[in-house]
């Protein structure tokens, strides 16, 4: 059980779906709020104090990615967890893209929403408050934990929020050659599907922007085994 309150705004144009999602979480002890558009859940995220985001994708006036993208840029810190309807990987990975932090496809299972919202919550409270201006380095890759960015050579490489994640626990991770059930857990938390190649597309995004155009390679593929980040 949580400790105090959390307050959680659900950001749903389905009354159905805005209505269950209020009792049930009601029930588990959180206050909620809710937006049942786009631009009035933005203008809610923004202004208000709240500890996750639950965000449909298809919402009237503007849609759950550019809201996401916007509550992102003003803060960077707010769990994001992404509703949608859709299951194909493209759609998750354009949620990911945007700065959601998990998704979860409707409809889902009230225990496993619940266990998703408490993960990310977890993750939000343990963020160590001495590595906000910690900066990690890999031969001339370094990542700037307070600002988000990644710089190689000198050049400042532009990464989303997952992106960036998974960098950042690959460099946290130098040396070590993980599996994708390692970087599932520590990057995708609960959120992973066996079935899907979110990783690997994941991985070659990332080696697209910090390997394809510089020397040496630091992202390496062990077969059959995972991912090692490392010189070489």
């Amino acid at each position: 059980m949580l400790l105090e309150k959390k307050k959680i705004l659900i950001i749903e144009d389905d009354r159905r779906i805005s209505d269950n999602l209020v009792k049930g979480l009601s029930k588990k002890g959180f206050e909620t709020d809710v937006a049942f558009d786009g631009h009035a859940g933005l203008k809610k995220a923004i202004s208000y104090s709240f500890d996750l985001i639950i965000l449909d994708i298809n919402l009237p006036l503007m849609n759950g990615f550019d809201v996401c993208f916007a509550i992102r840029e003003q803060k960077p810190g707010l769990p994001v967890l992404m509703l949608t309807a859709m299951g194909e990987v493209d759609d998750k990975v354009e949620g990911l893209d945007n700065g959601a932090d998990d998704y979860i496809v409707k409809p889902f299972d009230f225990r496993e929403l619940f266990a998703r919202i408490n993960a990310l919550l977890r993750r939000s409270l343990h963020a160590p408050v001495n590595e906000l201006k910690e900066i990690l380095r890999v031969a001339d890759l370094e990542i700037h934990l307070d600002k988000k960015v990644a710089v190689r050579s000198g050049k400042i490489i532009d990464l989303t929020a997952r992106e960036f994640a998974l960098l950042e626990y690959l460099i946290r991770n130098r040396g070590r050659v993980l599996s994708k059930m390692d970087i599932a857990e520590n990057v995708w938390d609960l959120n992973f599907d066996s079935g899907t190649n979110i990783i690997e597309v994941y991985i070659n995004y990332l080696r697209k922007k910090i390997d394809k155009d510089y020397e040496p390679k630091l992202i390496h593929t062990k077969s059959g085994l995972g991912y090692v980040l490392r010189e070489e």
